[in-house]
C-alpha cells in the first residue's frame, strides 16, 4: 500500500476579536473548526483557501498572509494531515449555502474557543489562532504554485 498524505488548507479571518469559524458534524458530533479543508487536484493553493472558505462559509475572502504548515495524525483514523493556514480579511457573506455537513459559520472571540476547546475538531484550531495572536506571518510569496499552472 501507497502511503498518501492528506494536503488541507485553513484559514484564520478576525474582526473586531471575533474568528470566522465553521461549526460542523463530524463523526456524529457537533465540533468547531476554521474554515478548512482538501486542496483539490490541479488547484491552486490559494485558489482552495477562497474555495473552502466560500463553500463552509458562505463568505468570500482576500488572503493577506502565510501562517504556516502544521503536521497532525488524527486519533480517529491515525490519518497525518498537512495544513497549510493562512490569514485573511473576509469581505462578504454572499451565500447561506454550505458543504454537507456544514450547519454554519460562527463569530466567536478567544474566550469563547478557550471554555469550548472539547468542541474543537483538532488542537490545530487553537494553535493556528494562537500563533496568528502572538504576529506570525509570511508573506504569500513563499508559495510557488508554479506547477499547479503548468498542470491545468
Amino acid at each position: 500500500m501507497i502511503w498518501m498524505p492528506h494536503a488541507t488548507v485553513a484559514v484564520i479571518c478576525e474582526k473586531k476579536g471575533e474568528f470566522l469559524l465553521v461549526e460542523e458534524t463530524s463523526e456524529g458530533q457537533t465540533v468547531i473548526n476554521q474554515p478548512a479543508g482538501h486542496i483539490e487536484e490541479h488547484e491552486r493553493i490559494i485558489d482552495a483557501v477562497h474555495r473552502e472558505t466560500l463553500e463552509e462559509t458562505g463568505w468570500t475572502i482576500h488572503v493577506e498572509n502565510f501562517l504556516g504548515i502544521y503536521t497532525y495524525r488524527a486519533p480517529s483514523n491515525r490519518q497525518t494531515y498537512y495544513r497549510f493556514c493562512f490569514i485573511a480579511e473576509a469581505l462578504e457573506q454572499v451565500s447561506e449555502q454550505y458543504d454537507t455537513g456544514i450547519i454554519g459559520p460562527r463569530w466567536l472571540d478567544y474566550e469563547r474557543l478557550t471554555k469550548d476547546s472539547e468542541r474543537l475538531r483538532s488542537p490545530l484550531v487553537l494553535r493556528c489562532i494562537d500563533d496568528y495572536l502572538a504576529g506570525k506571518r509570511y508573506p504569500l510569496s513563499v508559495i510557488d504554485d508554479f506547477a499547479a499552472t503548468q498542470l491545468a
